[in-house]
């Protein structure tokens, strides 16, 4: 059984949306069910006229909340031509008059609802046809229940009533039947309560009247037979009548086979009217394909000819035109195209239906020909062009340097005329890039002519307008006294940086405008436009390091870096050249052309790569390579001194090279790693040498170290303040001094008072052993010996201190260090003897002898500020 629409929640929410829309009071959907609409026609007999075509509709019973009072409608609802439902009626319950089921219609479906409000009573209300019995009992008890629950009271049933006449021996007797046919199945009475009573009261009265049930069944049989009886004569009375309406029967089915044939003929011709009609719409339809294919193919071929066809104008200048500055737009057109053209027929962009084409395959091949005596005339244009322009700037003498005039290199009117031509190039890369190889060749070749000039002519104007004379750079060799600090004409390294800040940015600048110009696919760096106008201390370094960014394309890279070579070969010979002219004039100027070039190459940001940094690094390992000479020489002057023969006081190279190191100080411009590495490898030769000498002569080796050493430090003082390198050999010869003068002041003192002290290292080798109680019972250790060493020793003590200040003058060179170095032996002597006191009293307590030497010893050290022995006005040293 299919399933009722009043279950369907969807048919629900349609139907409020359709009855509420946008309003803010909305009403609630009880129930709703599809029904099909008729209209009944009432005429005047009262009698059912006509019938319309039934329509689909939609009942639905909503009720909406008025205050405390609720309101019932019922709603008729339409569908739209989208299919959507909308509102079409709305009629309140309360206005409810009459419910009616329809007889004409056997399945006992079809019903009416009459309502009192109506306008026009004579028009028949409509007519509902539910699906169903249940459908129609369903909605009949929703309205119901509405009347009773929201109005309390419910509506009338109009339900036809026949009467009937029974015949019994009382008398005929009258009674209301309710007709059978309308099947109206409610499950409460539609009549009022005092109906209902006054029934009820009559139907008792009835049944009371009957006596028995045989009796009444009796009566029964007998109205049953009466009935039969009037019904077979009612039949016989109305025979004509069927007679008629058999007659009218026949008639009318003849006439419905008739319309049954004609209907049929009308059916065939239809049949065929309709496969005509689809035979038309198919020669119509394929009509219509075929107009716009032709259509289409007529766009496509326009399209394809427009391709295909080559324009007059660019035809000329592809195959004869001039490559003169003033036709190189109608060039450039002229390429566009072309390249244009050649790539829509590549076959990637082209639909492969055409691929195959003569035209296209035809129009390929001469858009080839085409491009090839193109690239061919450019390439013999430009082959041609680059030497004649670099030769009308070789030709003019005023582009170079010349006796009494430096002349900076401008090639910035040359790169203009050659911009002129950096489209061309793309497209002849485009086009064909092998022809770039000889036009690249062609283009280095030419300006590596021109730069190589420009360089040799101002290298050589550099070295005869400076006028710097042979500087006297102190050396090894020789007196002491010849070589004075000179005076500083940096003149040489002053031309190595005028070249380097000229000619380091020009290339960078070539190569930068070559790696563009010549399309390849690197980025190049932007060039420092001010680098030529700067001077040597300002100049900005960011460009000169590099000439092209590492690209992604490493073999483009490598051939890139080929061609600058080619283009640059050569002008190295000429830098080389200035560098070994400044080293003649004065080695000490390679401190100054290492830190520019180093400069140049320690300030870029990106990787170095390109013949700029090669020409910078071989300079600098050329200059080092020079530098280095220098100081390997200044080496070998001081391991070649004399070291068979006595050496007195300081010697030379020590004062020299101090001179050289404020030389050397006053050259250096930026790094100072060549100049450390230089004072290292002097300064390590020199201390070394110093020692072979001092071992000439072992009775005065300390007196030979202590003097160098102490000249070492005086020379370089000042340095050693402000440079590092300089400072950690200065402190390594301080503590080397310090050890030489100890080792000569212990073996002075040790050769005046050898018994005294040897006497106390005797007693401390037997205190390893024993205790001190011990040591005078030892031989050679008792208090007479003790007496007898301390009297030998102490007698004449201030003739011993004279001999000992006299040891220290006889051998001293400098006397400037006598009185630093008397105080040192004094200050040693007096350690010493304190330390001897301790030993004695711990051994010989009861010894008392030895304090009259004692205060002979205070005495003979005291003196002078000067230092000098055996003066007793000076201050007393206390033990």
């Amino acid at each position: 059984m299919a399933r009722s629409s009043a279950d369907d929640m969807e048919l629900k929410r349609g139907c409020e949306a359709a009855i509420n829309g946008k309003e803010r009071d909305k009403e609630k959907v009880v129930m709703c069910m599809r029904v099909a609409k008729g209209r009944g026609v009432w005429g005047k007999a009262g009698k059912l006229a006509s019938r319309h075509m039934a329509k689909p509709r939609v009942l639905a019973i909503s009720t909406k909340a008025k205050g405390q009072r609720t309101k019932a409608f019922l709603r008729v609802l339409k569908y739209s031509n989208g299919g959507v439902l909308e509102a079409a009626k709305v009629y309140k319950i309360k206005h409810l008059s009459k419910v009616e089921v329809v007889q004409n219609d056997p399945s006992g479906c079809t019903f009416l609802l009459g309502f009192d409000n109506m306008r026009s009573q004579s028009i028949a209300p409509p007519q509902w046809t539910m699906r169903n019995k249940d459908d129609r009992n369903r909605l009949l008890m929703c309205i119901l229940n509405m009347c009773k629950e929201h109005l309390g009271t419910i509506p009338k049933e109009n339900t036809p009533v026949k009467v009937t006449k029974d015949s019994s021996k009382d008398g005929p007797i009258e009674s209301l039947v309710l007709d059978a046919e309308s099947h109206v199945t409610v499950e409460k009475d539609l009549v009022l309560q005092a109906e209902e009573e006054d029934i009820e009261a009559l139907l008792g009265n009835y049944v009371m009247a009957i006596g028995e049930a045989e009796a009444f069944s009796e009566r029964m049989k007998r109205e049953l037979v009466a009935l039969e009886s009037a019904n077979v004569y009612a039949l016989m009375e109305t025979e004509s009548v069927v007679e008629e309406v058999l007659q009218g029967l026949e008639i009318a089915t003849i006439c419905v086979e008739d319309m049954d044939e004609w209907l049929g003929i009308f059916n065939i011709k239809l049949r065929h009217m309709r496969e005509d009609i689809q035979s038309i719409e198919w020669r119509n339809n394929r009509l219509e394909l075929q107009s716009d294919s032709n259509v289409a193919l007529i766009e496509e071929l326009d399209k394809m000819l427009v391709l295909l066809q080559i324009p007059p104008e660019y035809e000329a200048s592809l195959t004869g035109g001039s490559f003169d500055e003033g036709n190189m737009v109608k060039n450039i057109e002229a390429c566009e195209w072309l390249t244009s053209s050649i790539k829509n027929l590549e076959s990637s962009n082209l639909d492969p239906i055409y691929v195959k084409l003569r035209a296209v395959r035809e129009k390929r091949a001469e858009f080839v020909l085409l491009k090839c005596t193109f690239v061919r005339r450019a390439s013999e244009f430009l082959r041609n062009y680059f030497p004649g322009l670099i030769d009308s700037m070789l030709n003019d003498k005023n582009n170079f340097s010349q006796r009494g005039h430096l002349q900076r290199p401008d090639h910035a009117d040359m790169r203009y005329k050659c911009r002129t031509y950096a489209r061309l190039l793309q497209h002849i890369k485009s086009l064909d890039k092998s022809c770039l190889t000889p036009l690249r060749k062609a283009y280095c070749h030419s300006l590596n002519l021109l730069i190589r000039r420009e360089a040799r002519e101002f290298s050589n104007e550099l070295r005869t307008s400076s006028k710097a004379s042979k500087s006297s750079t102190p050396l090894f060799e020789g007196p002491a006294g010849a070589n004075q600090p000179a005076t500083i004409t940096d003149s040489s390294a002053d031309a190595y940086s005028k070249m380097i800040t000229t000619f380091i940015p020009l290339f960078v600048d070539e190569s930068s405008f070559f790696a563009h110009f010549m399309c390849f696919e690197v980025s190049a760096l932007d060039s420092n436009p001010n680098a030529e106008a700067t001077s040597t201390s300002s100049v900005t370094l960011e460009a000169s390091a590099s000439i092209v960014k590492p690209s992604n394309n490493p073999a483009e890279l490598g051939v890139l870096n080929e061609c600058l070579q080619e283009l640059l070969d050569g002008v190295q010979e000429d830098f080389y050249a200035l560098v070994d002219w400044a080293f003649k004039l004065d080695p000490l100027s390679c401190i100054s052309m290492h830190g520019i070039t180093d400069r140049y190459l320690s300030g870029q940001k990106a990787e170095v790569t390109g013949y700029v940094h090669i020409l910078l690094d071989d300079l600098e390992t050329r200059i080092t390579i020079l530098f280095s000479r220098f100081i390997d020489d200044a080496c070998y002057q001081i391991e070649k001194y004399e070291r068979n023969v006595r050496q007195i006081g300081v010697v030379p190279y020590i004062p020299r090279f101090s001179q050289l190191a404020a030389r050397m100080e006053q050259y250096i411009n930026g790094s100072r790693d060549l100049v450390d590495q230089a004072y290292t490898k002097i300064v390590s030769i020199m201390f070394v040498i110093l020692e072979k000498i001092a071992q000439v002569e072992p009775k005065y080796v300390d007196i030979v170290l202590l003097e160098n050493y102490a000249a070492f430090q005086h020379s370089l003082y000042d340095l050693a303040n402000v440079v590092p390198t300089l400072a950690k050999y200065y402190h390594q010869a301080s503590e080397a001094y310090e050890q030489a003068c100890s080792r000569h002041i212990n073996l002075v003192i040790y050769i005046h008072f050898e018994k005294l002290f040897q006497f106390a290292r005797k007693i401390e080798e037997l205190m390893y052993n024993m205790s001190p109680e011990e040591i005078p019972f030892q031989v050679g250790m008792s208090k007479v010996e003790f007496r007898k060493m301390l009297k030998s020793s102490l007698t004449g003590l201030d003739k011993t201190i004279n001999a000992m200040y006299r040891k220290l003058q006889k051998n001293i060179t400098a006397e400037e260090l006598l009185p630093s170095l008397w105080e040192k032996c004094k200050k040693e002597f007096l350690d010493k003897y304190a330390t001897f006191l301790k030993l004695i009293s711990k051994v010989y307590p009861d010894e008392k002898e030895f304090g009259v030497a004692e205060d002979i010893l205070n005495l003979a050290v005291g003196g002078h500020s000067t230092g000098t022995p055996g003066s007793s006005t000076g201050n007393v040293c206390k033990l």
